[in-house]
C-alpha cells in the first residue's frame, strides 16, 4: 500500500506546477463569467445615447464623414472618438449594423461582446501585476477583484450599455496594473514603461475628455514612489507620448469643427469643478455599502502600514484611483441612474480592494484571517443588499433605450410624414436622438445640441430667446417634439410653438408631437390623423416600463 502511494507521488508533483499554471487564467475567465452571467439581466437593453456613436460609426464607413446622417455638416457629437473607432472598424468589418446573429441585432451584441472582451482584458491586466506582487496569490486578486465588479450593479450596467465604459474602464485599469508591476519590478523610469503609460493615458483621453487627467497618473506615481535620479527623463518622455498625439488630436478637431472642445461638452455647459462636485463622491461610498467600504479601507491600512512590494504596488494602484474620484466630482451631476460616470472609480476600487485585502492574508495568521474573512464577506452581504432594490428599480424601467426611441421617435414619424404625404426631406426638432438617428428619413434636429452647435452655444450662454429664434427663425422643423423637462429648459412651451404655427398632431395631451400646420399640403390628411389613435404611441410611462429589453428588430435603419 505504501508502495502504491509513493509511485503517484512523481505524477502528483507534476500537476501541482500544471495546476498552478492554470490557476491565474482560470481566474480571469471565472470573474469574467461572473460579470457576464450579471450583465445576462439587462437583456438586449441599450442605452439610447450610445447610438448616437453608431449613427457617426454609420455615416463615416458610408463615406459622409463625421456626420449625424447622410448630407449633414460635420460636427463632433460625439465625446468617445477611441470607442467610436471600434465600431467603425466593426462595421467595415461587418460584424457592426448589418443584420442579427441568432436573432440578435449585432447594434446589441456587438457592443456587448466588446464590453466582455474588455471585462476579460481588464482582469488579466490585474493578473498580469498581482503575479509581480504575490506571485502564488496572483489568481485571489483576480478573482476577488472580478467578484468585486460582478456585485457592483453600477459598474455591470455602464460596462454593457453600449457606452464606451468599458474601454475607458479598461484603460485606466491597464494603466493602473502597468504601474503596480512597474513598481513591485523596479521597472517604473524604463522607457518601455514611461511610453506605454502614456499611450495608455492617451487612450483614456480618447476614450472620454475627461481621461486626460490620466496623464498625471505616471508622473505622480514616479515622484512618489521612483528614485530621483532619471525620474525627470522618464516624466518628459511619458508627457510627450500622450501630448504629441493628443495636441495633434486637438488641433485636427478644431480644424474640423472650429471647436477646442466635443460640441457635447458645449451643450452640457459643463462648469468649472467646486468643493461641492468633489464632495459628491461620497454618493458611491453611499452606495457601495459602508460597511465594505470600512472593510477595504482597513485592509488598504493595514496593507500600507507594512513595507514591501505589495505597499508600494497598492500605492501604484491608489495614485489613479485618486485621479478617477477627482474626475468624477468634476463632472457634472449626470441625469442617468446609477453613477454612469463611476466607471473606473469602480474598476480601480476593486483591483485596489482585491490587492489590499490578498496582501494581509498573505501576512496574517489563522486568527487575523478569519476576522479578514468575515469582515469582507459581511461587507459584501450587505452591499449587495443595500444595491438589490437600485437594481431592481432599474431593471424594470432602464435608462431610455435605443429601442424604445427607434420605435417611438424615429419609425413613428416616418409613419406621420407617410401618412401627410410629406416630402422626404422634411426636418424634426426632438431631444432623443440615437434611435432617431438609425431610422428616420427626416433631416434631424438636436433639441439637446450634442449634434448642433448653435443650440449647444445657445445652453452655454444660456439663452433660451437665441434658442427659439434660432429654431422658429431659421431651422423651421416640420414636425417638433417635446416632453418634460424640455419646454422648460428649451422655452419651447405649448404656448410658444402655437404662437408659431404648431399644432398637435394628435388629440392626445401626453405624446408631446408637433407639426407645423402650414407644412402640410392637405389640411384634410392632417385632421384625419388628429383624430386617429395610433397605437405606435406609447404613453410615456407605459412602454419604457413594460418593454426595457425589447428587441427592435435584425438591424435599424432609415428604410421599411
Amino acid at each position: 500500500m505504501n508502495g502504491t502511494s509513493q509511485s503517484w507521488l512523481p505524477r502528483f508533483n507534476l500537476l501541482v506546477p500544471l495546476v498552478r499554471s492554470l490557476a491565474d487564467p482560470a481566474a480571469v475567465l471565472a470573474g469574467a463569467v461572473l460579470v457576464g452571467v450579471q450583465a445576462l439581466r439587462l437583456g438586449q437593453w441599450i442605452v439610447d445615447d450610445a447610438a448616437i456613436t453608431y449613427a457617426y460609426a454609420r455615416s463615416i464607413d458610408e463615406g459622409y464623414g463625421p456626420a449625424q446622417q447622410a448630407g449633414a455638416p460635420p460636427v463632433e457629437g460625439y465625446s468617445n472618438p477611441a470607442w467610436l473607432a471600434l465600431l467603425v472598424a466593426g462595421r467595415r468589418l461587418r460584424l457592426f449594423d448589418h443584420g442579427a446573429l441568432f436573432g440578435v441585432s449585432d447594434l446589441v451584441w456587438f457592443p456587448k461582446a466588446l464590453a466582455l472582451l474588455c471585462v476579460i482584458s481588464m482582469l488579466a491586466a490585474v493578473s498580469f501585476a498581482a503575479r509581480a506582487v504575490l506571485p502564488g496569490r496572483a489568481w485571489a486578486v483576480t478573482l476577488l477583484a472580478g467578484a468585486a465588479m460582478a456585485g457592483n450593479v453600477s459598474l455591470v450596467v455602464w460596462l454593457f450599455s453600449g457606452l464606451e465604459n468599458p474601454l475607458y474602464g479598461l484603460a485606466v485599469t491597464t494603466l493602473a496594473a502597468l504601474l503596480a508591476r512597474s513598481v513591485a519590478r523596479d521597472a517604473l523610469l524604463r522607457p518601455g514603461t514611461a511610453v506605454v503609460a502614456g499611450l495608455l493615458a492617451l487612450l483614456a483621453a480618447l476614450t472620454r475628455p475627461d481621461g486626460i487627467i490620466y496623464a498625471a497618473a505616471y508622473p505622480l506615481t514616479t515622484l512618489l514612489l521612483a528614485r530621483r535620479r532619471r525620474m525627470a527623463r522618464a516624466i518628459a518622455l511619458s508627457t510627450a507620448t500622450i501630448a504629441l498625439p493628443y495636441a495633434t488630436h486637438l488641433l485636427w478637431r478644431h480644424a474640423e469643427f472650429g471647436r477646442w472642445v466635443p460640441n457635447t461638452a458645449v451643450a452640457k455647459a459643463q462648469r468649472a469643478p467646486d468643493l461641492a462636485g468633489l464632495a459628491r463622491t461620497t454618493e458611491l461610498l453611499s452606495f457601495a455599502g459602508w460597511t465594505l467600504v470600512l472593510a477595504a479601507l482597513g485592509c488598504t491600512a493595514a496593507a500600507l502600514a507594512r513595507p514591501g512590494p505589495g505597499r508600494r504596488a497598492l500605492l501604484a494602484v491608489l495614485v489613479p484611483l485618486a485621479l478617477a474620484l477627482t474626475a468624477y466630482g468634476t463632472l457634472q451631476r449626470d441625469w442617468m441612474a446609477l453613477y454612469r460616470f463611476a466607471t473606473p472609480v469602480w474598476t480601480l476600487a476593486a483591483f485596489a480592494g482585491a490587492l489590499a485585502a490578498v496582501t494581509v492574508w498573505d501576512r496574517e495568521r489563522p486568527r487575523g484571517r478569519a476576522v479578514l474573512a468575515s469582515a469582507l464577506l459581511v461587507g459584501s452581504v450587505l452591499s449587495l443588499a443595500g444595491q438589490r432594490p437600485r437594481a431592481a428599480e432599474f431593471q424594470a424601467d432602464p435608462t431610455l433605450s435605443m429601442c424604445y426611441v427607434a420605435d417611438r421617435y424615429g419609425r413613428l414619424f416616418n409613419t406621420y410624414a407617410d401618412r401627410l404625404a410629406l416630402p422626404p426631406d422634411v426636418g424634426l426638432l426632438l431631444p432623443d436622438l440615437g434611435g432617431t438617428l438609425l431610422t428616420s428619413r427626416l433631416r434631424i434636429t438636436d433639441l439637446a445640441g450634442l449634434t448642433d452647435p448653435a443650440i449647444a452655444d445657445a445652453y452655454a450662454a444660456n439663452d433660451t430667446s437665441r434658442l427659439r429664434s434660432y429654431v422658429f427663425d431659421t431651422v423651421r422643423p416640420t414636425f417638433i417634439h417635446v416632453h418634460h423637462p424640455w419646454p422648460a429648459i428649451s422655452g419651447l412651451t405649448p404656448a410658444a410653438l402655437t404662437a408659431h404655427g404648431y399644432v398637435p398632431l394628435s388629440t392626445r395631451t401626453d405624446t408631446g408631437d408637433w407639426i407645423r400646420r402650414a407644412a402640410v399640403p392637405d389640411p384634410t390628411r392632417l385632421t384625419a390623423l388628429q383624430h386617429t389613435t395610433l397605437p405606435a404611441i406609447p404613453r410615456s410611462t407605459h412602454l419604457r416600463a413594460t418593454t426595457p429589453t425589447h428587441p427592435c428588430g435584425p438591424r435599424l435603419t432609415p428604410t421599411p
